[in-house]
């Protein structure tokens, strides 16, 4: 058909390269119309089709195709294939000019590829980011080296064929590069090689709350790529740190109090020593009002009593055998307060115990865990705990210690005055009562 073509348009008076100019030329305006006709076609009637069928099925992958435009890139496809094939008849008669259409037709179609592979990826990464599994297992990181290889050997096809080299020249001579790569790429293979250890040993995900104060990170964990991890803070800022740091440098995860079921309270109130004293009678009497020590005073005096009986204990000094002291007792009724107390997990750690003495005082520390880990919720609750307990500590004759403030010193100055003019007007009277006698 070509030769007839040739043969019709030199018998009207054209030479035989003007013949083959003009043939080429409208082999060529006939090529591009048929192209851009499929590509319309393709575009409006079956990508059409396929967001209709996407949109009806019940599977959630297909609409996540059409949404990061898989089909889209596959349809920019068709053109490239159709110049590759058309380059042979459209250009024979200029057959150095095939490889170069061709070499162009196979970078554009690399290129194509490259995206498809790539909206493919991000579609197969929101996918698995809906699922449970996610918030165990990260793979934004996996997905990013994926797309770090096929960018590469997406650019490695490309600059071969620009070139007119066989890819595998170009693969072998990277080993020449490797360490100029490793250099360039340094944080991204760290990153890769955290991101691995972080996964597979399951150390972080999305959600977590974690602690790096050199970074000032104190937050939830919002991201996870292949270079860095971004935190929300709880001022709402977030930080971004590199991913290896994780590794190399350590960090706190809440992720153990949040499964546990319980959110540590770990609070002192220190006693001023002085105030500490044995139990007499009334005290004792005014105890036993208080429902919550009922029990624990009468199993408590009837072991006081067996001791000194059995052992023959002098009762008329207070410091011979055992006796309850005002600290004790109010230890105890911490301890069945905070046993009752709806707020507080009795199945974990539970204690009320005295510290170290210092300077300041006695510390008695309350160290349980509470049952709600939110943390408005857990900060209201040792609120109103300590609330209590500096309420209460008058009722049990014990005296909270702080170090005297300017309003203290002012006020025992005023006393220290009054003291001295009473002093010196009781002096003034007597001398003058001396006088008129």
């Amino acid at each position: 058909m070509i030769e007839s073509a040739l043969s019709y348009l030199q018998t009207h008076g054209l030479t035989e390269g003007e013949a083959k100019i003009g043939l080429t030329i409208l082999m060529v305006l006939v090529g591009l119309v048929l192209i851009v006709i499929v590509e319309v076609l393709t575009k409006r009637i079956l990508l059409n089709a396929i967001s209709a069928f996407a949109s009806k099925t019940k599977t959630r992958y297909d609409d996540l195709l059409v949404k990061y435009k898989v089909f889209h890139w596959l349809a920019h496809l068709i053109p490239p294939l159709l110049l590759y094939n058309f380059a042979v008849p459209v250009l024979q008669f200029y057959p150095k000019s095939i490889d170069v259409v061709q070499s162009l037709a196979l970078v554009y179609l690399t290129v194509i590829f490259v995206f498809v592979i790539l909206s493919a990826l991000d579609a197969l990464l929101e996918y698995y980011n809906q699922s449970t599994v996610a918030r165990k297992l990260p793979l934004k990181s996996f997905i990013q080296v994926i797309k770090t290889v096929v960018v590469s050997v997406g650019a490695v096809i490309v600059i071969s064929n620009l070139i007119g080299q066989s890819p595998v020249v170009l693969f072998s001579g990277l080993g020449a590069f490797t360490a100029v790569i490793i250099l360039i790429f340094k944080d991204s293979i760290l990153g890769f090689v955290a991101g691995i250890q972080l996964t597979t040993n399951n150390l972080v995900k999305v959600g977590d709350w974690i602690e790096m104060p050199k970074y000032g990170v104190d937050g939830d964990v919002i991201d996870i790529s292949l270079v860095t991890v971004s935190v929300q803070n709880w001022d709402k800022t977030i930080s971004t740190i590199p991913a290896y740091a994780l590794i190399s440098e350590g960090f706190k995860n809440w992720r153990g109090m949040d499964e546990s079921g319980g959110r540590r309270i770990t609070r002192s109130v220190f006693i001023d020593m002085k105030s500490v004293r044995f139990c007499d009678e009334n005290m004792l009497e005014k105890f036993s009002k208080v429902q919550l020590l009922q029990s624990y005073l009468r199993e408590k005096k009837l072991e006081v009593t067996e001791y000194n009986q059995h052992h023959g204990v002098d009762a008329s000094s207070p410091v011979n055998g055992r006796r309850l002291t005002n600290l004790g007792t109010f230890r105890a009724y911490l301890v069945a307060y905070l046993r009752n107390h709806p707020k507080i997990n009795p199945d974990m750690t539970f204690l009320i115990r005295h510290l170290q003495p210092t300077e300041n005082g006695i510390p008695v520390q309350i160290y349980v865990f509470s049952n709600d880990q939110v943390w408005a919720n857990y900060e209201a609750i040792q609120a109103d705990i300590m609330d209590h307990v500096l309420a209460v500590l008058p009722f049990f004759e014990l005296k909270v210690f702080q170090v005297p403030s300017g309003s203290d010193i002012a006020d025992v100055g005023k006393a220290v005055q009054q003291v001295f003019t009473e002093s010196i007007a009781k002096k003034s009277a007597h001398i003058e009562q001396k006088g008129r006698q």
